[in-house]
């Protein structure tokens, strides 16, 4: 039997931290299945799923734990593998526009008045091209209830956007 684990960790970026997280996963018969990773602001952090067998998560939970330090921080939790939940679609969102306070609060807060679960989400800064005013980009996946009207979404998605002076898209 096989246990899948979820693991966070944050650290000053620098080279080989990956190397230390995925020699401790492979020493323990892990396999790393999944992660998303990041610079930000001289920390690097991830997320990351592996896979192990049942027998051995104790040992390797022990051994990320003690990789935890002064530099590095290491939050592990036991993932439970739902089955595809077919009450929803995925759907894709997009926003791009001016930078300022907020744009994430305004849009989380509608997505979550609808019960729609944000799933995966990357956020940027750019520069616009003429005028090189800061643009605040974000790219989501989203599960919509099968239930849910999407044009009413798309209306309130519209009254956002229209409120924030940004531009946002629900592909599917």
């Amino acid at each position: 039997m096989t246990t899948s684990l979820v693991f966070t960790f944050i650290g000053t970026d620098k080279p080989g931290l990956v190397e230390k997280l995925t020699n401790i996963v492979a020493e323990h018969e892990g396999n790393w299945l999944e992660s998303r990773m990041s610079q930000l602001a001289g920390q690097f952090a991830g997320i990351t799923r592996v896979q192990i067998a049942s027998a051995h998560v104790d040992k390797l939970q022990q051994a990320l734990n003690q990789l935890s330090g002064d530099d590095l921080t290491i939050v592990i939790q036991t993932g439970n593998h739902n089955e595809l939940n077919t009450s929803t679609q995925k759907l894709a969102l997009s926003l791009i526009g001016n930078d300022r306070p907020g744009i994430l609060k305004e849009l989380s807060s509608a997505l979550a008045a609808r019960h729609i679960n944000l799933t995966e989400m990357n956020t940027k800064l750019t520069s616009a091209p003429m005028t090189a005013e800061t643009l605040f980009e974000a790219h989501a996946e989203i599960a919509v209830p099968l239930t849910q009207n999407l044009e009413e979404l798309s209306d309130k998605l519209e009254e956002i956007a229209n409120d924030l002076s940004v531009d946002i898209t629900l592909d599917n």
